[in-house]
């Protein structure tokens, strides 16, 4: 029980640091777009509320691309 409560409070600090330096790369130069979804995916291994929020981020993105038709752009073609 323990270990389990150690293991979860260090991929909080360690994904919610990678976050917090994702959304801080929004305004500094850097790809706070890689980061940000990495982040949230360490943070994923363990906590719910961060697999739904991949979930919908990962949609959004599937979303924009269909809108602004970029697999057509880098030859990947329509599944």
């Amino acid at each position: 029980m323990i270990l389990r409560q150690a293991k979860r409070l260090i991929i909080f600090v360690i994904g919610s640091t990678v976050l917090l330096i994702g959304i801080a790369l929004l305004v500094l130069p850097g790809p706070a777009f890689v980061i940000i979804p990495i982040g949230l995916a360490i943070l994923a291994t363990e906590f719910a509320w961060a697999r739904r929020l991949l979930r919908s981020l990962k949609s959004a993105a599937e979303r924009g691309v269909e809108k602004l038709n970029l697999r057509t752009l880098f030859g990947a073609g329509k599944k």
